[in-house]
């Protein structure tokens, strides 16, 4: 009998989810909305909902088959224990609550799902390691053993993977590499700190970084004509294509700060690769060219011409659901 697994993607709009095998071959896909349940005491709620899609879609294909298990990709969330801990953008206190205590915002997500399915497998990790594992179950890292992913969004994520198994580190929040510190007491970050690498390195970081260069280059642009909140970093993608002084700059800054960070990691881990995955990695070349050589530049001598930079082999609409559907395989193939 078949067998496929459940791979489920918590993002803060949309829960996307699909029954997947273990060649990556997505036979149904489904969603349901994250943001209809913001509070801590809709938590409930939305696992219900969850779940009955959840066995809607299993009960949808038309043949039989055996459900491995369900891996589920989540911000904030801890491999060892099953848990979603203090997630930033999802289930929040609602104002005036008269006890805002994070102990409550502990969710038992694997347990809860598990519960809903009979005692099935459930696995979960944060988005970025179900990205990284996905890109070793079905991308262009099968084989490797030891190798860097980052994840490139509205913030920075990574993974890494050491001796074939992911690095989660005695309390499962191991490699935030996006919240290394590269400018003391640089651009403030969502985390509470300044200075952190996701500031510079993510669609949110190039955009700062264009508005600064608009206020210290004379240079014509056509992003000056763009306001804040209109703006994104797709556009600085076009303008650079098309040769926009300011543009190039972003993208030329935006990779030295990424190439530098890059060869540090680099001294800890050895990777044999490092890929880089998301919305602006997408930008090929514009990120990939300055990052490379900075990264050259600031390697410790041992290292240099060794490490690959390379694009991810699972980008597109349904990775993050691949990822988390190869949380099970991975386990599965041990």
């Amino acid at each position: 009998m078949k067998k496929l697994a459940i791979g489920v993607d918590i993002g803060g709009i949309n829960t996307a989810f699909g029954l997947v095998d273990e060649n990556g071959d997505l036979y149904a896909e489904s969603v349901v909305s994250t943001k209809k349940y913001p509070h801590v005491d809709d938590y409930p709620a939305y696992v219900e909902d969850l779940c009955q899609a959840m066995h809607a879609l299993a009960d949808s294909l038309s043949f039989e088959y055996e459900l491995t298990g369900i891996g589920i990709g989540a911000p904030n969330a801890n491999f060892h224990k099953g848990t979603v801990e203090s997630p930033a953008n999802l289930w929040k206190f609602r104002e005036g609550d008269p006890n805002p205590d994070e102990s409550r915002r502990l969710f038992p997500l694997a347990e809860d799902i598990r519960n809903c399915f009979g005692g099935v497998k459930v696995l979960v990790t944060n988005d970025a390691n179900a990205a990284t594992i996905g890109e070793m179950i079905y991308g262009n890292a099968k084989g490797m053993r030891d190798f860097v992913m980052i994840t490139l969004g509205t913030g920075l994520g990574s993974g890494f993977v050491s001796n074939g198994e992911m690095i989660y580190g005695h309390d499962g929040f191991a490699g935030e590499f996006g919240h290394i510190i590269v400018e003391r007491n640089g651009r403030e970050c969502g985390c509470g700190r300044r200075g952190c690498l996701e500031t510079y390195v993510s669609a949110t970081g190039i955009k700062r970084t264009a508005f600064e260069l608009m206020a210290t280059m004379t240079a014509p642009s056509k992003l000056r004509d763009i306001a804040f909140a209109d703006f994104d970093a797709s556009m600085i993608s076009a303008a650079a294509e098309q040769g926009d002084p300011v543009a190039l700059e972003a993208f030329r800054y935006t990779g030295e700060m990424l190439g530098r960070a890059l060869a540090d990691v680099v001294t800890v881990t050895s990777p044999e690769a490092i890929f880089l995955f998301g919305g602006l990695s997408k930008a090929g070349k514009l990120i990939f060219e300055p990052t490379q050589w900075y990264m050259e530049e600031n390697m410790l001598f041992v290292f240099k011409n060794k490490v690959k930079l390379l694009p991810s082999g699972i980008q597109g609409k349904n990775a993050a659901i691949l990822g988390a559907s190869a949380l099970i395989w991975q386990q599965e193939n041990k």
